[in-house]
């Protein structure tokens, strides 16, 4: 199929997609570039191929070849690919024994660096609360480099689930300098279930969810330095907690 009208009511349904509130409506998203394509389509969520006209691929999906001028509209990026897809979203439960909490992230970099640290350090789930920043914003699939279709991530309210991991007997984990332990003094049984939660760029980890946690740990460093961005600290703990 080849659509050369960026009038096209397809393509006007493309383009919508740049917009929040209509994927979460339409439970659809746009990836764009090969490497995140191919990632998408390994895990099988990719409804067609987007790709601009005369490219050829070696994939049997189905395919909408447009104009180099729909491709524009259709991108966020400020030098396009000439390959996208739209994707279908996943409705995931929460899985296994060691879950990351995202409190109100707000960055997409910061998002997308602490998807791809989650998932090289063995985390089973990710939960996100409804005001992180969109998971499906494209700077953040951009951020994951596509691991974000490699690791099971959900968006719910984080008490709600802070109830139902006690009741499963997993140990719920803040970061906190007052009252807690060094990471790195974490026993053996302590890293092999757990619930980790990390928080907003500024103002950290809402109170009201520290205090439900059962232990507090930090990371030691040069005191000189105030904190860390949430990326590089949620990826150290993470570290240590996979050791």
């Amino acid at each position: 199929m080849l659509i050369t009208s960026i009038d096209n009511d397809r393509i006007k349904n493309y383009v919508k997609l740049k917009d929040r509130k209509y994927r979460k409506k339409t439970k659809k998203f746009i990836v764009e570039g090969m490497h995140l394509v191919l990632e998408a389509c390994k895990k099988g969520i990719v409804e067609e191929l987007i790709v601009e006209k005369d490219v050829v691929l070696p994939i049997n999906l189905p395919t909408v070849y447009v104009t180099n001028e729909i491709i524009n509209k259709i991108s966020d990026m400020d030098s396009p690919s000439n390959v996208m897809a739209l994707c279908n979203m996943e409705e995931n439960q929460i899985t296994g024994n060691k879950i990351l909490m995202l409190d109100e992230i707000q960055d997409p970099g910061n998002l997308g660096t602490i998807i791809r640290s989650a998932l090289a350090f063995n985390v089973d789930t990710i939960v996100l609360s409804p005001n992180t920043v969109d998971l499906y914003n494209p700077k953040v699939i951009r951020a994951t480099q596509g691991m974000m279709f490699h690791i099971n991530i959900v968006i719910e309210e984080l008490e709600k689930v802070i109830k139902e991991l006690k009741e499963k007997e997993i140990p719920i984990y803040g970061t906190r300098v007052d009252y807690g332990e060094d990471v790195r003094n974490l026993k053996d049984k302590d890293r092999k279930k757990y619930c980790l939660i990390m928080g907003n760029e500024g103002n950290g980890v809402r109170e009201e969810i520290l205090d439900m946690c059962d232990s507090y740990f930090y990371i030691d460093m040069n005191e000189k330095v105030e904190s860390l961005n949430v990326g590089v600290a949620t990826s150290i703990i993470l570290y240590e907690l996979n050791k």
